[in-house]
């Protein structure tokens, strides 16, 4: 968006004191029209002007300036279509390959605008402005790929087929606003040669109990005028209104200046102009402090850094006057354009800006407070506040996360509109499905407890399905927000099985999904990970303590466990010494777990299997000493052998109870 439209979005406009050619000169007055800012007025010269000249130069500029009326009147799609005419007639200056960047990137054309904005830094190399709409782009397709927690929407019952923008709350209790419309009904009669459309004015409407808001009704008392009448604040107590009044012509100049107003009973008393820069320049967007004394507004006046800037200033009870403007500084303001401040009830500052990264035209922007009428830190307040459209005009309610922008994206009534924003609440929900390791059928009836670090326990079963759910829509069903959790799954004649989760440091709401699968323990026998031993050794080498150490965890995830350790051998050697042989490794496997690790030596018994007990392979067939003769090579043989030489577990009881609780019973 062009921010120098004057009547949809009062942005502030150029001025410069030209005075027309009397003669029929249609391009001079398109001119003359053009710098006054009267942009509908302009196109209909300039088209005039075109069907007369037979100079191709001066044919591809007024193609050019065509383009220019359409973006300050904020018609993107035009302004496109007349900025490439005026590419195709070679208008020698790329700008105008730029603005059709510009164009596509507020349309959300995210890589057309890329492939514009490419071809003007070839063309123009030294202008940084590529490189920075490039990165936008890029931002803007990641923020809309991972919005925000913010939810809006539009107001159809405050909106109109016109333009409304500006919300301001009006009285103490927020249940009243003020908006600016163009709609039918103004103070203002005609058409706008800015806009071509009716002068604006201020509006008010109320919002019941229901949440249902009433018909926007002309604001009364002396504040509306034959003028536009464009973004207002009030203070504290609300009977102080800060406001922009534009459209009134000097010498062929549409201007804008600041007014305040006090309130008298019920309405508005005749408003009174605030000095604050030369006739020649504009000012508008007022911001007003909490504590009154400082105003923050918007204006072209020279001393700033480029286009449109913040500005302040501050008000003398004593002296009744107000200071000189301040510039807000680099930080806040750039070589775009920064309007349509507000202060909020914290400090922080809002405006919204072309000249800082963001997502299309006029993006909303936060900055804190950092000493007495300064901030920084400017952060852009992405999707879904912000859009490849124009986003502006916001206000908060109070202290909630809550309130009404501005926006003219598509989803409106017409073409500026006002959308209400809430921020979300931050919801978690843990879903998860239990099956069976060995058959992979699903376990109903399964207990899965969770255990968060902020001191909360809750369970649920696992349904027919073997899925369950942990969410906010349930009792005692709930994940909290920056907690830890452990996870234990539980079923009779099965292992248990554990995880974690944790919603600490998260700022989006999230689903998790785990998925366990239970080890059953009834008849079943459960292999260890490879323990190996030196030829005739049972010693415990290092390396595979970790290989206990699985068994370890099981045994302490289920407490009641009675279990038989036992060690395998191959059919080499003899009968007797295979039996020896894998006694003592199981026993000091079992010696490991009960003197290093802890294990009451009651639940855990040592059993050498010997080579009695070969295990099967593929197609169920046991690796006996006559299948492993069969295998004709050296690597299968040995492989097979190995195989055999295992230890694992079975469960021979699940009713283990600690000496110090049988006592106690």
């Amino acid at each position: 968006m062009n921010i120098s439209r004057i009547i949809t979005v009062f942005a502030l406009v150029a001025v410069f004191g030209l005075t027309a050619n009397a003669q029929k000169n249609y391009k001079k007055e398109a001119d003359v029209a053009f710098s006054g800012g009267k942009y509908y007025k302009a196109i209909e010269m300039y088209k005039k002007a075109y069907t007369k000249e037979s100079k191709n130069e001066v044919k591809a500029e007024i193609l050019f300036q065509i383009a220019e009326c359409y973006r300050g009147k904020n018609d993107g799609k035009q302004a496109a279509v007349w900025y490439n005419k005026s590419i195709k007639a070679r208008y020698d200056n790329p700008i105008a390959i730029y603005y059709v960047a510009e164009i596509y990137k507020s349309e959300g054309r995210y890589e057309d605008a890329i492939v514009e904005f490419n071809k003007y830094k070839a063309a123009n190399p030294g202008d940084k402005r590529a490189q920075k709409g490039i990165e936008s782009c890029e931002l803007a397709k990641k923020w809309k790929d991972e919005p925000t927690r913010i939810v809006v929407n539009p107001m159809p019952l405050i909106n109109s087929e016109d333009y409304d923008f500006s919300p301001v709350f009006a009285d103490k209790k927020n249940m009243e606003l003020y908006f600016t419309s163009t709609r039918k009904g103004s103070a203002g009669d005609g058409v706008s040669d800015v806009t071509g459309m009716n002068f604006s004015d201020i509006y008010r409407t109320k919002v019941d109990k229901k949440g249902k808001w009433s018909e926007p009704v002309v604001l009364e008392g002396g504040v509306n005028s034959p003028a536009s009448e464009g973004a207002s604040c009030l203070n504290k107590k609300r009977n102080t209104m800060y406001f922009t009044i534009c459209g009134v012509e000097t010498k062929g100049v549409m201007g804008c200046s600041l007014f305040w107003s006090k309130k008298q009973g019920t309405k508005w008393g005749d408003p009174e102009v605030i000095p604050v820069t030369e006739d020649t320049f504009t000012v508008g967007h007022p911001a007003i402090s909490l504590d009154d004394k400082m105003l923050v507004f918007a204006s072209n006046m020279p001393g700033g850094q480029g286009g449109k800037d913040l500005w302040y200033i501050t008000y003398n009870k004593k002296m009744k006057e107000w200071s000189k403007p301040t510039n807000l500084g680099a930080e806040i303001n750039t070589a775009g354009d920064e309007m349509f401040p507000y202060i909020r009830h914290n400090g922080e500052l809002y405006f919204s800006s072309t000249g800082h990264k963001g997502m299309g035209g006029l993006d909303i922007f936060k900055a804190t407070s950092t000493g007495t009428n300064q901030w920084g830190g400017v952060e852009n307040l992405k999707s879904p506040m912000n859009s490849e459209a124009n986003d502006f005009g916001i206000v908060y309610d109070g202290a909630k996360d809550q309130g009404f922008f501005t926006t003219d994206r598509e989803g409106g009534k017409g073409g500026d509109d006002i959308w209400s924003f809430k921020l979300s609440p931050l919801l978690f929900q843990l879903d998860g499905n239990v099956k069976n390791v060995e058959t992979g059928v699903a376990i109903s009836g399964a207990k899965v407890k969770l255990i968060g670090t902020d001191g909360s326990s809750v369970s649920t079963t696992t349904d027919e399905n073997g899925n369950f759910f942990f969410a906010e829509n349930g009792p005692n069903r709930y994940i909290n927000k920056e907690t830890s959790y452990s996870i234990v799954v539980e079923k009779e004649k099965y292992l248990n099985a554990k995880g974690k989760e944790t919603t600490v440091g998260l700022d989006k709401s999230r689903k998790f999904f785990h998925e366990y699968t239970l080890q059953p323990f009834q008849d079943v026998v459960i292999k260890l990970p490879l323990i190996e031993y030196k030829t005739a050794k049972w010693d415990l080498q290092p390396q595979y303590k970790d290989s206990l150490n699985f068994l370890y965890n099981i045994m302490t995830e289920n407490p009641t466990l009675i279990i038989q350790l036992r060690s395998h051998t191959d059919h080499r050697g003899s009968t007797p010494a295979n039996q020896k042989l894998s006694q003592r490794r199981a026993q000091s496997c079992v010696d490991y777990l009960v003197k290093e690790k802890g294990i009451d030596n009651a639940r855990i018994k040592a059993v050498g299997m010997g080579e009695n007990e070969p295990i099967k392979g593929v197609g169920g067939i046991s690796l006996t000493k006559s299948y492993i003769d069969k295998l004709k090579s050296k690597e299968e043989k040995d492989a097979a052998l190995q195989r055999n030489r295992r230890t694992d577990f079975k469960v021979i009881g699940d009713d283990f109870v600690p000496q110090a609780a049988a006592e106690a019973k």
